[in-house]
């Protein structure tokens, strides 16, 4: 097996340096610091206005230092207003210019206000609302799929389950890397930023009480250690791994794997074939694209269709799921189809049509 030492394997499960959070998708999104540099040039623009309104009717007010108001004493005048601070020093003594302090700069202060007191508090309570995000989506989150890597492979994974019915809300992402995390968020998923071989990384997703867990790693040796530590953390749930070297694939189910595809191997046989019969080739590659042309499904044995063989059924059998067994469509031991068999399908994908998918794991024998 082509594994790293293991006193390598030791330090990345050990490393403890390793940050960790966990991102919600967001409907808007908006750079903190754009939003405060627009609330306040909004507060400048209200101070300039109330500037240039006192300085339009400077001979309503008088300066206790030189009886005059010019331009700086205007703009000095609206600061002292708008903040509340009021010195005293310069005061409007015209009917007018007191008429235009209650009804048009008293209200610019209120605004002015406003707009500085907005964004304080969005600010002291953002990680109050995160929290409160948090908590309800944990309480919330049952039976979900989680998928460690978010690369190509795992992308993938994720675009396909979820073609058959699974909600994105149902989906939490974790991988290392906070620019990955923030573009699954985008796509609608939760993510979790941090080193999946560590079970505290996988609690915050919740992988406890996961139905499902795709492990689409970069490196044969993570995915091994992260198959263990989600085994170790839920017993039941589906776990269905990639590795790159198929001589890892048996060391991948004995760490807990239900299904382990080898994808270099995968993408070989499917090149061979290519070159073979360019026209076989296309065919399997229509299968593995999920949603367009024909489609690979699992399903289960309709009364219709109990007590028929497999080559009776409307649909193009493949194989038929008989307890923990996967028998050939033309395996003798079938004999006729039972209501408790799962057949698996070749079906014409249509738009719309979402099947759903099978939630047993199968025997890790």
């Amino acid at each position: 097996m082509k594994l790293p030492g293991h006193d390598a394997i030791a330090r990345q499960a050990d490393e403890h340096l390793v940050t960790h959070r966990v991102e919600l998708p967001r409907k808007v999104v908006q750079r903190p610091i754009r939003q405060v540099g627009r609330r306040l040039l909004m507060a400048l623009l209200v101070l300039v206005a109330t500037a240039l309104i006192v300085y339009a009717d400077h001979e309503g007010y008088n300066d206790s230092s030189d009886s005059s108001v010019d331009l700086l004493d205007a703009f000095y005048y609206a600061t002292v207003t708008l903040s509340t601070t009021g010195y005293g020093d310069i005061t409007p003594v015209s009917d007018a210019a007191r008429f235009t302090n209650i009804f048009v700069i008293t209200p610019l202060r209120v605004l002015f206000l406003i707009i500085l007191v907005g964004t304080t508090l969005e600010v002291l309570t953002e990680r109050t609302r995160d929290e409160w995000r948090l908590n309800r989506w944990r309480s919330a989150l049952r039976e979900h799929t989680v998928v460690v890597g978010f690369g190509t492979k795992g992308r993938s994974a994720v675009q396909t389950v979820c073609a058959t019915g699974l909600k994105k809300e149902q989906v939490v992402v974790v991988d290392p890397s906070s620019e990955v995390i923030e573009a699954a968020t985008a796509d609608g998923y939760a993510g979790v930023v941090g080193d999946a071989t560590r079970s505290e990384v996988l609690k915050r997703a919740e992988v406890h009480r996961a139905r499902q867990v795709i492990i689409a790693t970069q490196r044969d040796d993570t995915a091994v250690l992260v198959t263990l530590t989600a085994r170790q953390l839920n017993r039941g749930a589906k776990i269905v791994a990639a590795v790159r070297e198929e001589e890892n694939a048996p060391l991948l189910k004995q760490s807990g794997a239900d299904a382990v595809i080898t994808s270099a191997s995968a993408a070989g046989r499917l090149l061979g074939l290519s070159v073979l019969s360019p026209a076989a080739g296309m065919v399997l590659e229509d299968l593995i694209q999920q949603g367009t042309g024909l489609d690979m499904v699992e399903r289960p044995v309709v009364k219709a269709e109990a007590g028929r063989s497999p080559r009776e059924t409307e649909d193009l059998v493949v194989s038929v799921i008989r307890g923990h067994r996967v028998l050939g469509y033309d395996d003798p031991a079938i004999g006729t189809l039972q209501l408790t068999d799962r057949l698996i399908t070749i079906v014409r994908a249509t738009p719309g049509a979402q099947v759903a998918p099978d939630v047993r794991p199968m025997s890790r024998e």
